[in-house]
């Protein structure tokens, strides 16, 4: 079927995107589902730091690759119910022990997707979601789907899926391990901020720091995944102190409930320290304010996602001395099956407003000025709604000479 999509033709263009426009909006070919595969029409994508990441080549990813990986949306099309051996396509993605059935899924249902689809055979998988599923990260990383298949194409060449979803685009073919089913009282954006942000920076919470009663949580960097990971210990009853540098991020985090926001120097200066704190910023300066600021005998989880050279300094010594803890949580050390309901229900009993978390909604033809408001820290979260998007005629690929010099 004929799609409309956001294709990255290439990684590392300088901003401003809205001038470098590395994202073009183009018509695509989506294959059927195969088997243990299904088709979703996308209602709603959310714009992450891990799409922006990919745009400015702080991750390598291979192109040309249709991004996007925080969604909801309708099933329209299920494959066949096994995902038998002989139809995966790279053997050097699997094992060939691993089965995904749609049985379990209706047309009709409203999906929530997630970005590192489990295998639930590899020694990742039997972490309970501390580590990642090894077969879902060399698929995200060869750009392909779980079992090793690529369903999207153009002009007759292959477009690489970005961690195994590909939503910024009308519809989307994923592997049933990619989604999780959430009932039709779910909104379709908050169910899309539940697979990406709350399940990171909520499951970094709930999954990896696990705060005792009356324990204050600290949170250093608030952006979409820092503000989620607010929302979710406020949600279990926690003092919450907010951290960023950036002032209106401390004004947002005060109108979501925290009382107590500082910026790093001001962190610094008065002395706060805390014996949960969650970096969430993914740099390593952001990394030492949430070091520093642990308290004796505290958690350091860091959830953020630095560029692969980002180095940062530690004392040893000061681990040794105060017994303190580092974790490193991806996803938030999360099982979307299992955590996915429970941040759902948390919605529906009014403690968990994400919406909240929602800066903006846009069209798909301004992706490249979303990318550029996410990288100067003006947005959370901005929501592609895709209720007219299958309806416009995007320009046949035929990128003109600045896009195939600035990618």
């Amino acid at each position: 079927m004929e799609i409309v999509g956001a294709v990255l033709e290439q990684s590392g263009a300088e901003p401003p995107f809205a001038a470098s426009a590395p994202l073009s909006i183009c018509r695509l070919e989506l294959d059927a589902p195969g088997p243990g595969e299904l088709l979703v029409r996308i209602e709603v994508a959310g714009v992450c730091h891990s799409d922006l990441s990919v745009v400015d080549g702080n991750r390598v990813r291979p192109t040309p690759m249709l991004l996007g990986h925080e969604a909801a949306g309708i099933v329209e099309v299920l494959g066949v119910d096994t995902l038998q051996d002989d139809t995966l396509q790279d053997d050097s993605l699997h094992d060939g022990t691993f089965t995904h059935g749609t049985s379990d899924l209706a047309v009709g249902d409203r999906v929530t997707m997630t970005f590192l689809p489990r295998c639930g055979a590899c020694a990742g998988c039997a972490t309970g979601g501390r580590l990642p599923c090894e077969v879902g990260s060399a698929a995200n990383n060869a750009g392909t789907l779980l079992g090793g298949g690529i369903r999207l194409h153009r002009d007759g060449h292959a477009v690489s899926h970005h961690l195994g979803v590909s939503a910024f685009a009308t519809h989307a073919v994923v592997n049933r391990a990619s989604v999780v089913r959430v009932d039709p009282d779910i909104p379709a954006e908050v169910a899309a901020l539940l697979g990406c942000a709350v399940l990171t920076g909520g499951g970094a919470v709930l999954n990896s720091a696990k705060p005792e009663p009356g324990e204050t949580v600290m949170v250093v960097g608030l952006g979409g995944v820092g503000m989620a990971a607010v929302l979710v210990a406020l949600s279990l009853g926690h003092h919450v102190i907010g951290v960023d540098g950036v002032e209106q991020k401390l004004v947002t985090a005060r109108d979501l409930g925290v009382t107590e926001t500082y910026t790093p120097q001001q962190l610094l200066d008065a002395g706060v320290r805390a014996p949960v704190v969650i970096e969430a910023a993914g740099n390593a300066r952001a990394f030492e304010t949430a070091l520093a600021a642990t308290a004796v005998g505290g958690r350091t989880v860091t959830v953020g996602l630095p560029a692969p050279d980002a180095r940062a300094t530690i004392s040893p010594l000061l681990l040794t001395a105060e017994a303190r803890t580092i974790i490193g949580s991806y996803l938030g050390s999360a099982l979307p099956s299992r955590d996915i309901p429970l941040f759902a229900q948390l919605w529906r009993e009014g403690k968990l407003p994400v919406e909240k978390l929602i800066s903006g909604r846009i069209r798909l033809d301004q992706l490249n000025e979303a990318m550029d408001a996410l990288a100067e820290g003006r947005a959370l979260r901005q929501l592609i709604v895709f209720e007219q998007e299958a309806d416009k005629k995007p320009q046949d690929h035929e990128p003109d000479d600045s896009q195939k010099e600035n990618g």
